[in-house]
């Protein structure tokens, strides 16, 4: 498939500007810390010294994986079509949160084992009724999987908002995750694999075991597609597209926890310059995402304790992104507010 060329958004000129009305706020300088990074970060990618943030919006991507078969999950895979009939009602902690904030919320089926029929709300994007189960066979067809990343990268690109967050549903993804960030970063599988929605001590050594077995047999799957393919899921497929198709468009990306945090492993060996496009709103709970954070050289803006998944760090992300730009659009200058600067 194609990808698009994701080029770095930095411009010397820009940065200079924007650090110059940061710094001529009304404080001392660096003082609202993150805040001033962060308003930054959205000039350069909007290409503008002056910032805005019209409109935002999540996308929950869902989809089965085959690798439930070997025990990796505390829930049954139903749980991934019946939570999906639940933000589609409205009553997830995510459809709280994006209504709380004013943001746009998106659900996909990119792979749910369920027919759920034509539903408002929905989008189907269903490729497969769930991945094969990767310890025996690579978890998509690289048609598939090229499938699931153009859908994605068409949605993202076609979509009209200034920042897309991501989340997502489906059990055993987890596993999935852990697979990828062992094999896209190296890291033993024993700092991957964590215990997801509350698995035991022993079930969280199935899952170890379960990684382990896919790595071998997938040993040489060495492209990041390849990798993607044989390891990932579909959700995460289209999320890597549409991360890809975000940065392309100049948009905020915002990155939930650990199953988002992989597709953009897979986005950032695809195409480097995504990460200079991402906002990490959280570090999770789970197993193996500080590390995954660590590899990618990414500082989260909050640590909640967060391991629901859903899109609900990036949600709660959203206030911070909107104080940033504030911040930067609203607050007096010394001249203005004739406050005068540091003398020493």
């Amino acid at each position: 498939m194609q990808i698009p060329a994701i080029a770095s958004p930095y411009d010397a000129a820009l940065a200079a500007r924007l650090d110059a009305r940061i710094n001529d706020k009304t404080k001392p300088l660096g003082s609202l810390g993150a805040l001033e990074r962060l308003a930054r970060q959205i000039g350069l990618i909007q290409g503008s010294d002056h910032p805005v943030l019209r409109q935002s919006a999540i996308v929950v991507c869902a989809g089965d994986h085959g690798v439930t078969a070997e025990g990796v999950s505390a829930y049954p895979q139903s749980v991934t079509w019946q939570m999906v009939e639940n933000f589609l009602a409205g009553g997830a902690a995510i459809n709280i949160f994006a209504r709380q904030n004013e943001c746009a919320l998106y659900i996909v089926d990119t792979g749910v084992n369920h027919d759920f029929g034509q539903r408002d709300g929905l989008l189907d994007r269903k490729i497969a009724a769930g991945t094969a189960n990767f310890c025996k066979a690579p978890a998509m067809t690289a048609p598939q999987c090229e499938a699931a990343l153009q859908a994605g990268l068409q949605f993202a690109e076609s979509l009209q908002a200034d920042v897309l967050g991501f989340g997502e549903m489906g059990i055993g993804n987890t596993t999935a995750a852990a697979a990828l960030m062992a094999a896209f970063t190296g890291a033993p599988v024993q700092e991957c694999v964590g215990a997801g929605t509350g698995l035991d001590a022993q079930g969280v050594a199935r899952k170890a075991d379960a990684v382990t077995r896919a790595l071998y047999l997938h040993a040489q799957a060495s492209t990041p597609l390849q990798r993607l393919a044989a390891l990932g899921g579909f959700e995460i497929a289209f999320m890597t597209g549409a991360m890809m198709g975000a940065a392309h468009r100049r948009k905020v990306v915002l990155i939930d926890g650990f199953i988002v945090t992989s597709a953009l492993l897979v986005a950032a060996a695809l195409q480097p310059a995504v990460l200079e496009y991402c906002v990490f709103s959280h570090c999770s709970d789970e197993a193996g995402h500080r590390r995954m954070l660590q590899y990618l050289g990414a500082t989260p803006l909050m640590q909640l304790d967060l391991r629901l998944g859903e899109g609900t760090g990036a949600a709660l992300a959203l206030p911070l992104l909107r104080a940033a730009v504030n911040f930067l659009e609203r607050m007096a200058t010394f001249s203005s507010a004739s406050v005068s600067e540091k003398h020493v």
